[in-house]
């Protein structure tokens, strides 16, 4: 071969070389890219061509799917009271992708999940369309109607949990959204999306408040501050008195920490000043122990990490850089310190279930189209924030709250019942109104089936109506009825 003929025989080579090279590069490396880009419009035509898996309560599905018409997308989501459940299932739509469990569980829900192959083999095998899978959540349907009908019109929040397992049994959030006005892709979907968003709405309907918004925690936070006096040996005894000046001031400062009201307060026990809320046993509380140990005790509580539910939920904050006023302040919950209703929740859980913090979830199990199961979620413990000497402490001083403190709206007759009040300043200068704070829970025959947290950020309440024990504490009792009435009909 003469030279000419040998070098195009090699660029014709390396010409084919190339193309076997970018061939494989796509079919292998960008396969996963690809296949999810969001202008890959054959991956969305599939995934809407058969209907969703359901999301399941009390062996309900709370979805559906329906045909649609006028589009290459045969089926769109469809929700049963969409906006009481809209904070657990998150929406699924043709238009704007899905959020919350509806994506996380997008693979089980559509069919299309590794673990599902088998069934998908078998339909394939035997000609019939490919399912989805089912997500079978923990949640109490009743405790979730108690809840979202008892925040109604206020913009607020519920969080309850079992405290044996970490089931989630309730997570209301309100103003809420009905998932099913935004699940196609018309024009009417846009319109009702677009109105959806803050700048158009500024109560922000799609927020989950009882997982993605922290709040100042007001007196609910006093448990905490308790629980770090115990755990540090700064107490024993919640009966005996306290070094508690009242007035006292704060720290670096010629400013009186205030009390609200004529209340017992100076030198009061812990019970006393739990009973009472007494802001300067605690303020003094939280000076006496440093700020170190009160992050620490706040941290093994679960404050400043994250939550995976599997919905994660953002981390709850004690701040590691203040100065004692500013910490002084943070032990009664109102300076920067913020918290979600979940991690409000879990606190009441934890110290009910004797000082073990199991970890939050929502998800039960993941369910092949067969039934068969696919995946089950174990308990799993988080840690152990108090011992059980000092959780069972901290349960006689939230129910002496509960009998003769700032939480009697809450009692339940033949039921025991412990809980903490909380009304936490908002604004400058608390130049508006106030959140209103409950956390608390119930025992019943086997243990503490529930612990609740409940938050009022807004409402059509009087400035001076507002407070914890009545906006939020009759919510809290009537989720921890439903889950009592629920767990006795078992």
């Amino acid at each position: 071969m003469n030279k000419p003929l040998r070098r195009i025989a090699i660029f014709c080579g390396l010409l084919v070389f190339a193309l076997l090279l970018r061939d494989n590069w796509i079919q292998y490396v960008q396969a996963d890219e690809l296949k999810n880009h969001d202008k890959n419009r054959r991956v969305l035509i599939a995934r809407y061509s058969q209907p969703r898996g359901n999301i399941i309560v009390d062996g309900q599905p709370i979805t559906g799917s329906v045909e649609t018409n006028g589009t290459d997308f045969k089926y769109k989501r469809t929700y049963k009271n969409g906006p009481m459940w809209a904070p657990v299932t998150g929406y699924a739509s043709q238009a704007y992708d899905a959020n919350q469990i509806e994506k996380l569980e997008d693979g089980i829900l559509t069919g299309n999940d590794d673990r599902l192959f088998f069934n998908r083999t078998i339909d394939m095998i035997t000609g019939k369309k490919q399912k989805g899978g089912d997500v079978i959540t923990t949640l109490n349907g009743k405790a979730q109607e108690a809840a979202f009908k008892g925040l109604g019109d206020k913009k607020g929040a519920v969080a309850a949990l079992d405290p044996r397992t970490g089931k989630i049994l309730a997570l209301a959030s309100t103003p809420s959204y009905d998932p099913s006005t935004i699940a196609g892709g018309s024009s009417k979907d846009e319109k009702a999306w677009n109105a959806l968003k803050p700048k158009n709405d500024k109560d922000d309907p799609m927020l989950n408040r009882a997982l993605r918004q922290t709040y100042p925690p007001g007196s609910t936070f006093k448990v905490v501050t308790a629980a770090a006096a115990l755990e540090n040996g700064k107490y024993t005894d919640i009966d005996a008195p306290t070094n508690s000046p009242d007035p006292w001031k704060l720290p670096l400062s010629t400013q009186d920490l205030p009390n609200e009201g004529n209340i017992p307060c100076k030198n009061a026990s812990l019970r006393q000043a739990l009973r009472y809320s007494c802001n300067t046993v605690f303020g003094k509380l939280g000076d006496d122990l440093g700020k170190e140990k009160m992050r620490e005790q706040a941290e093994k509580f679960g404050f400043n990490e994250t939550v995976d539910t599997p919905v994660r939920a953002y981390a709850s904050v004690y701040p590691k850089d203040m100065d004692r006023p500013g910490n002084a302040m943070s032990a009664i919950g109102q300076f920067d310190n913020r918290a979600t209703p979940l991690q409000m929740a879990m606190i009441a859980a934890a110290i009910a279930n004797d000082g073990k913090m199991m970890k939050p979830y929502m998800v039960d199990s993941l369910r092949a189209p067969n039934l068969n199961t696919v995946e089950q979620t174990d308990p799993e413990e988080m840690g152990r924030p108090v011992s059980q000497e000092n959780a069972r402490k901290l349960q006689d001083m939230m129910e002496t709250v509960v009998k003769e403190g700032t939480g009697t709206s809450a009692q339940i007759p033949g039921v025991t019942v412990g809980g903490k009040t909380g009304t936490a300043q908002h604004g400058v200068a608390n130049s508006k109104n106030p959140y209103a704070w409950f956390i608390s829970y119930a025992k019943g025959n086997d243990g503490s089936p529930v612990a609740v947290a409940v938050v009022i950020e807004g409402s059509n309440t009087l400035r001076g109506d507002i407070a914890g024990g009545k906006l939020a504490a009759p919510i809290a009792k009537s989720v921890m009825q439903a889950v009592l009435e629920t767990e006795g009909n078992k």
